[in-house]
């Protein structure tokens, strides 16, 4: 059994909750632009004591609605300005904020907020609106349901006129740090998601000791954070409240199409993404280079890149590897960088696995990728790498203030003070994850000689071959997923005599595909099912993805499915993991064909 710490680098105030930040803005740093929002197609910047103002007028509002000290509150909204304001607001009224994810069905509206008990909703547009009126009769304890696009805040600042600035300022004081200050419902790959209990200590340890070990990333009056993940997922909250502590300026974008132009207008100085952005980003650029007839020129760059950072682990680089990175950085790796906003020089991802090569390759151009790991559980990221000595292919070492432990079975549990208090009415399921101040993550992984954590896979998603040979899926699956070409992949294999997956093409980049392939722009995939070209292209993804494990865990046969997972098939959760057994069970003549003599 390994265990690894490291000392807190901050401190959550006794009596503190997640009202203080935006109070304390105003106070200590009144003219700071903290947010910044579209208004008429341009980016307007609001100060610390603009946005305070706009979140007592919403918090007077929620008070005069009834909303009282502990009432949970649902916000089911895309990532924009409003839902921020709103969740101050609600933690300002002492109430608490429950996410519902923008994309959820009707059910599982029904259950979130049903579960939660909560006493009121907050709703983007008309569709939501219908989703929540379509189970509203068997949600006895809903009183208040308000629309963001229908004058939700125009509404609340009107209702909350009369209330007094010394009633919000009781309200904001009742919660402690040990109280609960959100319930984030897990996507839930089996069963019904349960609801996480997220105190405000738990947030205010975790972006509290994140802010101080990346400080020269949360440059307040400089750094700036462009935010579009959901926010209904913890990643996206602790974008949100980790500005807030510094405080630095934060912008939302609604509509994942639109990050690429809201970057160069916006210019973070700091990005927070998925790897399927950082992915996404790599081979939209490798697939410009090559239709405008550049494409040795951008794989020769890559791989300069990938060298010199492999190179800078090693001692630095040679002067002969120094002047052809000179040489591609004015050629490739500015406009690279320039993409991305132009001010950034670092980024943090999470949500699932950056492949190491990829890592490397932004390092190499001048854009770290700095990658963590967490679970909703942790209040998102429990482990990240360090701004000043990252290792790349590792999720970094704890917390400031946690401590981290690898049991004699290879899972990894985790304890601090950003670890959640249990889940909402399911005191068996807390019982099964917390043991003994720990928290089982259900992961495996090991750690180095300073405490830096590597991911090697899901210990309920071990796959055990008819020849006994256990496989964790995740490491080549990342790998393969990674190809431009690939949408989703999942791998399959239990009690089977070999290791098979299941791949889906990528629809956004399957026309780009074509084009540069010389195929019909309106061939579908089932129509190219067995064209050569197509398989062939696939077959090197998991070539790649063979190269990361031994022979008895690569892949030897892969199936095309000609359609995509998603969440609306059913496929995949919110949040974009597989539902590894509904895909199992939906493609059961599919997976056994891959056998089939």
């Amino acid at each position: 059994m390994l265990d690894f710490s490291l000392p807190a680098l901050y401190q959550v105030p006794s009596g503190g909750n997640l009202s203080d930040p935006v109070h304390r803005n105003a106070e200590e740093h009144p003219d700071v632009a903290v947010l910044s929002r579209k208004v008429d197609g341009r980016w307007q910047e609001l100060t610390s004591v603009q946005f305070l103002a706009e979140v007592h007028a919403a918090a007077k509002g929620l008070i005069a609605a009834g909303i009282g000290p502990g009432d949970r509150v649902g916000i089911m909204s895309r990532t924009r300005y409003e839902w921020t304001l709103l969740d101050f607001a609600i933690w300002t009224a002492g109430a608490i904020t429950v996410p519902v994810y923008e994309t959820s069905s009707a059910e599982q509206v029904e259950w979130i907020l049903g579960d939660s008990g909560a006493v009121a909703v907050l709703t983007e547009t008309d569709q939501h609106v219908k989703v929540v009126a379509e189970v509203r009769d068997r949600l006895p304890g809903l009183k208040h349901t308000w629309q963001i696009e229908g004058g939700a805040l125009a509404a609340l600042t009107e209702a909350g006129r009369d209330v007094p600035d010394a009633t919000v300022q009781e309200r904001r004081s009742i919660a402690g740090p040990d109280d609960i200050a959100t319930i984030v419902y897990t996507s839930g790959t089996t069963g019904r998601p349960k609801g996480c209990q997220l105190t405000h200590g738990n947030f205010l340890a975790e972006c509290g000791n994140v802010v101080e070990r990346l400080a020269p990333l949360f440059r307040t009056g400089d750094s700036s954070v462009l935010l579009f993940l959901p926010l209904a997922h913890v990643l996206g909250r602790i974008a949100e409240i980790a500005p807030a502590m510094a405080p630095i300026k934060l912008g939302h974008v609604s509509d994942i199409k639109d990050v690429t132009a809201e970057l160069a207008a916006f210019k973070p100085s700091l990005i927070l993404g998925v790897p399927r952005v950082f992915e996404k980003v790599y081979n939209t650029a490798r697939a410009k280079a090559q239709a405008d007839g550049k494409g040795k020129i951008f794989d020769k760059a890559a791989e300069t890149a990938i060298a010199y950072s492999r190179a800078l682990d090693a001692g630095g680089a040679g002067l002969v590897l120094r002047l052809k990175h000179a040489v591609f950085d004015k050629l490739v790796y500015s406009k690279l960088r320039a993409a991305l906003g132009g001010r950034a020089t670092h980024a943090i991802s999470g949500g699932a696995p950056l492949g190491e090569r990829l890592g490397h390759f932004y390092r190499g151009i001048g854009f770290t990728v700095l990658e963590g790991y967490g679970l909703t559980e942790t209040c998102a990221a429990t482990a990240f790498n360090p701004w000043d000595k990252p290792k790349i292919g590792t999720v970094g070492q704890p917390v400031p203030g946690a401590s981290v432990r690898i049991a004699e079975d290879g899972e990894v549990y985790f304890k601090g003070p950003h670890v959640f208090t249990g889940y909402w009415n399911n005191p068996q399921a807390t019982a099964d994850t917390l043991k003994d101040g720990w928290m089982a993550t259900g992961d495996l992984g090991s750690l180095d000689s300073e405490g830096y954590l590597t991911i090697t896979g899901r210990k309920k998603e071990i796959i055990v071959t008819a020849g006994g040979k256990n496989v964790a899926p995740a490491v080549i699956e990342d790998r393969i997923r990674a190809h431009a070409l690939v949408g989703e992949v999942m791998v399959v294999g239990d009690r089977k005599p070999f290791i098979a997956c299941l791949i889906t093409v990528d629809p956004d980049f399957f026309p780009k595909w074509k084009e540069l392939n010389g195929k019909p722009a309106a061939a579908t995939v089932a129509e190219l099912a067995d064209d050569p070209d197509l398989l062939a292209a696939l077959q090197t993804a998991v070539d790649d993805g063979n190269a990361a494990v031994s022979h008895a865990e690569a892949v030897k046969k892969f199936r095309l499915l000609d359609t995509e997972f998603s969440e609306e098939s059913g496929h995949l959760t919110p949040s974009l993991k597989l539902k590894r057994n509904v895909v199992l069970k939906d493609y059961a003549a599919e997976i056994e064909a891959l056998y089939r003599k």
